[in-house]
């Protein structure tokens, strides 16, 4: 008689609870979605079914585990990407940050490329759809690279068009016209800093977010510099703020090219400049897609219907 095969990992009884979830409900997830049984008995988890399967269950685990000791959470969005890519993360590609995201860990093979590409090249483009991980990524690893001393500053901008609103048309002084375009990148570094070192940083220029029309005629060295939403750029744009660039400065660009505001959609720089610079060394391009998407899973889902989705007008 063939045994079942299993697979079995060490949990002490003080981890179980995280990793296993509120009543055990992430391990009866993990049991659900994969086709297998688990007992957890004298502080080992013992995954039984076809061998594969339990083979991802195990790596699921060792995911949730991961993320537990090197951040002290293993959460649902944790637990939902590790049932999507679980196997075994790739060393050295975690960004280490002094705010409360702690260490930042890759969820899905893509978002590790992009982490790697932003290390590797000095000026990278990101493309992708919403919840993929673009901005957060982009300002993680500017904050770790600025914290291990690589640069001396971080600017990040991003063009005000969002709203098909001018700025000018805008009630307040110059902060309050651009903060609401800003909310994601303030939100991304609060989560990457303390707040009492995001004000000093920002009060003595150590970091600076601005709209992309104050760029300009400036050189940017000793920086990391992001362009957040770029698909809303112009290639003149684009060109303009590349040309930025001064020496021992890394750049990367995001953006979400089935989100252009520009009229027409194909006056969107972002689209173009694929072609022009795709082949230039020293310059990388890396494409996100549903798979890594990192909220909610019916976001996920959303996407992918909306691009099963064509609308009359696109045609």
């Amino acid at each position: 008689m063939t045994a079942t095969p299993q697979s079995r990992r060490e949990i002490p009884l003080e981890e179980a609870t995280e990793l296993f979830g509120p009543g055990d409900s992430y391990l009866r997830l993990v049991c659900s979605r994969l086709g297998v049984t688990a007992v957890y008995r004298d502080g080992w988890v013992i995954f039984s079914g076809p061998q594969e399967a339990v083979d991802k269950a195990a790596g699921v685990i060792d995911l949730l585990h991961e993320s537990y000791t090197l951040t002290g959470r293993a959460g649902e969005m944790v637990l939902y990407k590790a049932l999507d890519f679980p196997a075994p993360r790739q060393q050295g590609v975690e960004l280490a940050v002094p705010g409360r995201a702690g260490t930042v860990l890759p969820k899905t093979p893509g978002q590790s490329e992009y982490i790697r590409a932003m290390r590797e090249s000095e000026i990278v483009f990101s493309i992708g759809p919403a919840g993929t991980g673009k901005t957060f990524l982009a300002v993680a690893a500017a904050v770790a690279s600025l914290r291990d001393g690589l640069v001396d500053r971080i600017v990040i901008t991003r063009p005000a068009v969002e709203a098909g609103e001018n700025l000018g048309f805008l009630p307040g002084d110059l902060q309050q016209k651009i903060d609401p375009y800003l909310k994601p990148i303030y939100d991304a570094l609060n989560d990457t800093l303390s707040p009492a070192r995001l004000r000093r940083s920002m009060e003595n220029g150590v970091i600076e977010v601005a709209p992309l029309a104050y760029m300009r005629g400036r050189t940017l060295n000793d920086s990391f510099v992001i362009l957040d939403e770029a698909q809303n750029t112009t290639l003149t744009q684009l060109k303009m703020f590349l040309t930025r660039m001064g020496f021992r400065s890394r750049v990367v660009i995001t953006g979400d090219i089935t989100q252009i505001d520009l009229k027409p959609t194909t006056s969107s720089g972002l689209v173009k400049i694929q072609g022009i610079l795709g082949a230039v060394e020293g310059i990388r391009f890396v494409y996100l897609g549903e798979d890594d998407v990192v909220r909610h899973p019916l976001v996920q889902r959303i996407i992918a219907a909306f691009s099963r989705y064509s609308a009359p007008e696109e045609q």
